[in-house]
């Protein structure tokens, strides 16, 4: 038995009854809640922030043959932001370099968790990562996505999937932050062009 380190809360489901079972062994020390799906069954606990999830399912506790990503966001009516999940999917599959690599919109638009499960799962995944790619656990997590992938994962028997912990707080998103800040205070003074997020939108100016 290996062990993943996982920073924060997750969602992790084992195959139905009658299929090779996998065991998922959580050890806390500090309570907070974290939702455990077992078959068709899911139960709220109470475990660490911080903690080990230790799979036995070959040794397999990081990215590889056989395993996806579905990058999930919420989904936007503007075509312009969600294409740009595509292109941070295209960055990420680069910069990991993971086999499969998905993007899936909550609602609003498409790709929906269920296509991208199904793709997934064509391209020969056996078991499936749904990072959300939001910033804190609100009900979109709580709720909405463990529901949108179990209903998608009943469409393939067998597959397994762990929903991971949104961004959170994540040092390295205050670098992020800042350099947004940065950027766009040098737009607005006139020293730089406006970044990709905003080009064209003529925001990045004082009020």
């Amino acid at each position: 038995m290996t062990s993943l380190s996982i920073p924060s809360q997750i969602t992790v489901k084992s195959p139905s009854a009658g299929e090779t079972r996998k065991t998922y062994t959580i050890c806390a020390s500090q309570k907070s809640s974290i939702l455990i799906g077992v078959g068709r069954s899911s139960t709220l606990r109470n475990f660490s922030s911080r903690f080990r999830m230790s799979v036995d399912n070959g040794g397999a506790d990081r990215i590889g043959a056989g395993d996806a990503v579905i990058i999930v966001d919420h989904g936007s009516r503007r075509r312009e932001s969600n294409l740009m999940l595509n292109e941070f999917v295209a960055m990420f599959r680069d910069k990991t370099g993971y086999p499969i690599v998905e993007p899936a919109h909550m609602e609003l638009a498409e790709p929906s968790i269920r296509d991208s499960f199904a793709s997934c799962v064509e391209q020969g995944a056996k078991r499936i990562v749904v990072s959300p790619f939001f910033l804190f656990p609100g009900r979109h997590w709580q709720q909405d996505i463990p529901s949108l992938t179990a209903e998608a994962a009943k469409d393939h028997p067998g597959i397994s999937y762990i929903i991971t912990a949104p961004l959170g707080l994540h040092e390295q998103l205050v670098d992020v932050v800042n350099d947004r800040i940065s950027h766009c205070l040098s737009h607005a003074a006139g020293v730089v062009e406006e970044c990709e997020v905003c080009a064209g939108t003529g925001k990045c100016k004082f009020n």
